[in-house]
């Protein structure tokens, strides 16, 4: 009789125990479809932030705050479960509706926050670059009202205005990026390229270092809106140093008007003498005049050999190219008639 109670007993307990496993197994199932499944309370796309030191909790009662979450619970469940429920990182986040509590949670650990981009343009100046930063409010703004000397300082520079020593390109960035460190990126990356060319330049050229081939890159720059004539107006100008005659370049002398030019330069303006009038003054411009690109600084470093010592633009993007002031003069009376820019003399 005991040997048989001992027999139910034990059914009974492996009845138990199986059901037990059941319920268990059941139960994981079902967790595991709720951690895969697309969030139910989300139905557009959300962007979320998580604080730098936030902690688990605190990151899962905001989800649940914003409505991306309908209780916390599963997902504190969950990144404790596989071990990162100290992992998950400060950053900006987009949330997509079809994602799920473990797609979530596998985003928060990455660390793949939202990127905004910025575009410096070829040609620019400088202080456009630090306008279109100063328009973006991903952006931390701390060079707002600081003066040429002070930013070349808080980039490490050393030249006390930064124009022309950052590289006009496409830069990503989360937010929160201080204005400072795009920059910085765009200073190393300027930095490299200008060394990479003068390291490979042509011959002998009229500069002293590397910056004056920077210069000449930014006057090329602006001289440049065809980018296969870049070689000969660099071969131009080189000449032009290498003679003892002035670049006379528009360019140049429109940077130096500032905030008078108003789209247009006279023959007063030509006569009107500035540190960057090279109409006026011999040899290169004080600082680059704008935002060169890697074209420009290779063309300056690689000038084109040719007898050409002039040019005048055609009015298409193009320039003319002259060997003697005859043949300028009577492609200036062809393509700039009545023009107020008398094109490089």
């Amino acid at each position: 009789m005991e040997r048989i109670f001992r027999l139910i007993s034990g059914r009974r307990l492996a009845l138990l125990v199986a059901g037990c496993l059941l319920l268990a197994a059941a139960s994981l199932l079902l967790l595991r479809s709720a951690l895969y499944a697309p969030l139910e309370s989300l139905s557009e796309p959300a962007v979320i932030v998580v604080s730098p030191g936030s902690s688990l909790t605190h990151v899962a009662n905001d989800l649940v705050a914003q409505q991306v979450l309908d209780s916390s619970g599963l997902f504190t469940l969950a990144a404790r479960w596989q071990g990162v429920a100290n992992a998950i990182k400060a950053g900006e986040y987009q949330v997509e509706p079809e994602m799920s509590i473990n797609d979530l949670l596998a985003l928060l650990v990455s660390g793949e926050s939202i990127q905004y981009r910025v575009t410096f343009v070829e040609g620019w100046t400088f202080w456009q670059a630090l306008a279109a930063l100063a328009d973006m409010n991903q952006v931390e703004q701390t060079l707002a009202n600081k003066s040429p000397e002070d930013i070349a300082a808080a980039l490490a520079l050393p030249y006390p205005n930064p124009e022309g020593l950052i590289h006009p390109d496409t830069y990503f960035f989360t937010r929160g990026t201080s204005d400072l460190d795009i920059l910085r990126m765009a200073r190393d990356r300027q930095q490299q390229l200008l060394d990479a060319a003068w390291d490979n330049r042509l011959g002998a050229l009229p500069y002293d270092n590397a910056y004056q081939a920077l210069i000449m890159a930014s006057i090329i720059e602006k001289e440049s809106a065809v980018g296969s004539e870049r070689g000969h107006i660099a071969g131009v100008f080189v000449r032009r140093l290498e003679q003892g005659m002035r670049l006379q370049s528009d360019p140049t002398v429109i940077y130096g008007m500032g905030e008078n030019y108003n789209g247009n330069i006279t023959r007063a303006d030509l006569n009107t003498n500035t540190p960057y009038n090279t109409y006026r003054n011999s040899g290169l411009t004080p600082t680059p005049i704008a935002l060169p690109g890697e074209a420009s600084m290779l063309a300056a470093l690689n000038p084109i050999e040719s007898d050409y010592l002039y040019f005048v633009a055609t009015g298409d993007g193009g320039h003319h190219f002259s060997a003697t002031l005859e043949e300028h003069n009577a492609a200036v009376a062809r393509y700039q008639l009545n023009q107020p820019a008398v094109g490089i003399q």
